[in-house]
């Protein structure tokens, strides 16, 4: 596929602007968002429903009275956070530019010091951050967005919120631009939902940014009744080639999803099923084996024809897709094998939802894809007013947000130009057009993958910051070879040396 020419950098405006903007989450994009728009000196509102700073790396040990998660009237637990999770990234590489994710030693406290550290060392690293730059006091806690619309007289954002045990006494305030960071594992996705044929292993194609042929562009002197009606009917984009698992509401044991699962104890001398291939799917399947009497794992990954058992593990065995599931409680795989089982356990991931959002089918979520977004941010027809931080997956999470932060308040203020509302839209067709052309369901719209560093870097030319390091983008690119060379042990035995050494020279720097 040949590579697309680069969209070129806009010029920056001679004039810059303060704006009053309502950022929704005080988690990693929620703070760095935050930041950036301040210094950009906007006035910042920060809307948590939580009382503390960290999203979805706040534990909590509650879990919800759906199991599965899909009765709309449950009490939602929004982290989705098992005890035992560490991260499957380096903490060099992970930490934001200018605040590295390093030690600390504090007197009375414990801190979590492995290079791999817990979920409770990114909370309290990610606190640090909102305490260091001033951040907490812009944060609003306790609070629910309950609703985000644009008045279309003053082209102001109206933002309905409440506070959490205030008695139903609402507040509702204007704000100039709405920054969404309110994460995507919150809303758990189901095997008995849209699930791709494509592999896991799939690479997006490369020239994330760039203005499309000029065919396919439109009019958009006038608001898009949706986002369907431009793209996916033009692309015919893979969203109905999906694999439904036969009988899987009528099967009668426990099924519970991954945002449910703290510890392994419920699951004591039971036979699991477990279908997923995540990086949480292969933690929790281990963790699990400890206690259960089987775990056998459905993947779509898996082409055997007959079930693997995994190395180094006498009860645990890989399948191909599950084929059907029965009332007698048999699951059968496409492989041919079966076993009778007491619980399923999806690990199958999450989905993007904005119950708040109101915004005339201008945004839409359609199987996992939020569109139309130029550069995954900026819906065109509503840009630079309403941006979202933090939709792409598959990446070094934290310096992305940083970027995508950094840009969007740019913009705000004037500082950064964006491409016309026609030239924006004629980018995120062209994008369209290449994941058709590559085979790709929509609900990998958002996976970026190996091309992250193209991204990162497009972003940091239009905010004339400089490129990601050279060390952070090799320890990453380390690290996913060795997690595939130590499975089981990654974490905790690494040869990357080289790179560590390079960050720990930068820090001091």
């Amino acid at each position: 596929m040949p590579t697309p020419t680069p969209t070129p950098t806009p010029t920056p405006n001679a004039t810059s602007s303060s704006r009053k903007v309502a950022v929704i989450g005080a988690g990693a994009s929620g703070l760095v968002a935050a930041r950036e728009l301040r210094r950009e000196d906007h006035q910042v509102v920060v809307f948590e429903r939580n009382n503390r700073v960290g999203g979805t790396w706040v534990y909590d040990s509650r879990t919800e009275s759906d199991p599965l998660g899909r009765d709309p009237s449950r009490s939602v637990v929004h982290t989705s956070l098992y005890d035992s999770l560490r991260t499957n990234l380096p903490r060099e590489s992970m930490g934001f530019r200018d605040y590295p994710f390093v030690v600390i030693k504090e007197e009375g406290k414990q801190r979590d010091p492995r290079r791999f550290p817990g979920h409770r060392e990114v909370c309290c690293y990610l606190s640090d951050f909102a305490h260091h730059f001033g951040i907490v006091g812009l944060i609003r806690f306790e609070t629910e967005v309950l609703r985000v619309r644009l008045n279309q007289e003053t082209k102001k954002w109206v933002v309905g919120s409440r506070r959490i045990g205030g008695g139903g006494v609402g507040e509702v305030e204007e704000f100039d631009a709405v920054v969404v960071c309110n994460g995507h594992y919150s809303e758990p996705r189901l095997a008995d939902f849209p699930i791709s044929k494509t592999s896991s292993s799939f690479m997006l194609p490369a020239g994330l940014g760039y203005t499309g042929p000029r065919s396919l562009k439109r009019s958009l002197e006038t608001p898009i009744e949706s986002f369907e009606e431009v793209c996916w009917p033009l692309l015919g984009l893979v969203s109905g080639d999906v694999d439904v698992v036969e009988g899987i509401d009528l099967w009668p044991r426990k099924q519970i999803h991954s945002h449910n699962y703290r510890v392994p104890d419920p699951f004591q001398d039971q036979v699991v099923v477990l279908i997923g291939s995540s990086a949480s799917a292969e933690d929790i399947s281990k963790e699990v084996s400890s206690v259960a009497k089987e775990v056998h794992i459905s993947s779509r990954s898996s082409t055997s024809m007959t079930p693997v058992k995994q190395p180094g593990y006498d009860n645990m065995w890989l399948h191909s897709r599950i084929e059907r599931t029965d009332e007698d409680g048999r699951v059968v795989f496409q492989d041919g094998s079966s076993v009778y089982a007491d619980v399923i356990l999806h690990c199958t991931g999450y989905k993007y939802h904005f119950p708040f959002l109101e915004a005339n089918n201008i945004v839409t979520v359609d199987d996992n894809c939020v569109g139309p977004l130029y550069q995954h941010v900026l819906p065109p027809a509503l840009a630079p007013s309403l941006s979202f931080i933090g939709l792409i997956w598959r990446v070094i999470p934290f310096p992305l947000l940083e970027l995508q932060s950094k840009w969007v308040a740019g913009v705000l203020s004037g500082r950064i130009a964006l491409p016309s509302q026609e030239d924006m839209m004629s980018s995120v067709c062209a994008l369209y057009a290449r994941l058709k052309d590559a085979g790709v369901p929509k609900h990998y719209t958002h996976h970026i993958g190996d091309y992250q560093f193209e991204y990162s870097d497009w972003l940091a030319a239009q905010c004339g910051f400089p490129a990601m390091e050279k060390w952070r983008k090799q320890m990453y690119e380390a690290s996913e070879i060795n997690r595939t060379v130590r499975p089981g042990t990654y974490r905790d035995k690494w040869d990357d040396e080289h790179w560590n050494l390079q960050a720990q020279q930068h820090f001091i720097q």
